[in-house]
């Protein structure tokens, strides 16, 4: 890479350089998130890997059931680098003057705003029709990105079950990249690209791979989520470093597997609780995928099946082979049950929701900080 080439996509990352504010952001092409990726090895070679900034998924608070004006604040407050809004439902108003006067209160804290827009196949058991057809929801989903200056809007299928449904996870792919084919050229003119999330069990990696190489990997990247590939049966640290050089968001939370009868249960936890070597996953993202925010999501005190030892499960994986989830099979042996977390008696469920998934979060951006380095903005204080 020559140094112009490299000056440049340095340049158009808000995270890669200097400090600038909104007006800066607003001309950045989205797409160099995916360039970046490429010059990851040559900066850590250089000048040592990038930090990695640090954000808020909303849905780690989703018991505050707040709105976006909420969500921008309590990240500032946090002193993080971007707020994940992960479904346009975050939104008070969809109305264009509303959403830049979100992207400007962000920018006036130093952050950044990311947008999802939800799922694209029609024939998901989870797709809704509340703007329309899919493309019209991703339409959308690019209005709101530009307004609120997010470099990505975020897509996705649905869940596990979809593996079950009529033609199989493969048609449900095909509905998705025909989707985002056409709204392909309306997202290159937004400066957006397409963030397509491996999303409760329904894609693997190379399923998901294979999906943004079909619509162009110049305008669409991978949402990753390493607590859904295990999910999918991977360990998240084998798909890092095949989806790593492609990411252009993510949602991260730690994860606990163990053997069970029927096969396996996962648990998710607060970062630093599981089996993730997180200072590793962290630095696989500063030098592959470097710019892009590592975006807490923390979930926990809900225990999921993975029943692959019953016949009815492998219908929804016809071309997985024994030797694919082998690594994952080491994680079950490596894991141990987790105890669900009760509130104390006498104690408003509601009220202990809200007080444990505040605790998760505050938790898990402690850990990345003082054990990975993560963050940008709460260094500058």
């Amino acid at each position: 890479m020559n140094s112009s080439m490299e000056t440049n996509l340095i340049s158009r990352n808000p995270f890669m350089a200097t400090p600038v504010r909104r007006r800066g952001f607003l001309g950045l092409a989205a797409r160099s998130a995916l360039g970046l990726a490429a010059m990851g090895t040559l900066r850590a070679q250089s000048a040592g890997a990038p930090r990695v900034p640090l954000g808020l998924d909303a849905h780690s608070l989703r018991a505050m059931r707040w709105k976006a004006p909420q969500l921008i604040d309590c990240a500032a407050q946090e002193k993080l680098d971007a707020v994940l809004l992960n479904s346009l439902n975050y939104f008070e108003s969809l109305d264009t003057a509303h959403l830049k006067r979100l992207g400007e209160i962000a920018d006036s804290y130093g952050m950044r705003i990311y947008v999802g827009a939800g799922g694209i196949s029609e024939n998901s058991v989870t797709f809704s029709n509340k703007f329309g057809n899919a493309e019209s929801l991703l339409a959308e989903g690019i209005r709101v990105a530009r307004a609120v200056g997010s470099p990505v809007v975020n897509v996705r299928i649905g869940k596990v079950d979809d593996r079950y449904t009529e033609g199989g996870i493969e048609a449900r792919i095909r509905e998705a990249v025909k989707v985002l084919n056409a709204l392909r050229s309306r997202a290159q003119d937004a400066g957006v690209v397409f963030g397509f999330e491996n999303h409760a069990g329904d894609l693997r990696s190379e399923e998901l791979l294979g999906l943004i190489e079909q619509v162009g990997t110049d305008v669409c990247g991978v949402m990753l989520d390493p607590g859904n590939a295990l999910w999918a049966m991977e360990d998240p640290m084998n798909q890092i470093q095949m989806l790593g050089s492609h990411v252009v968001c993510t949602s991260v939370r730690d994860y606990m597997v163990w053997e069970s009868k029927e096969g396996a249960t996962f648990q998710w936890t607060a970062i630093g609780d599981g089996l993730m070597d997180v200072p590793a996953f962290t630095q696989n993202m500063a030098t592959l995928c470097p710019g892009v925010p590592l975006f807490v999501e923390s979930i926990s005190n809900s225990p999921r099946p993975i029943p692959f030892l019953t016949a009815d499960f492998w219908k929804g994986y016809p071309n997985l082979h024994a030797a694919e989830f082998v690594d994952f099979l080491k994680l079950c042996r490596r894991g141990r049950p987790v105890e669900i977390v009760k509130p104390s008696p006498g104690m408003d469920a509601k009220m202990f929701e809200k007080q444990h998934q505040q605790a998760e979060f505050q938790q898990s951006i402690g850990y990345l900080r003082r054990h990975c380095g993560a963050g940008i903005n709460h260094r500058r204080s």
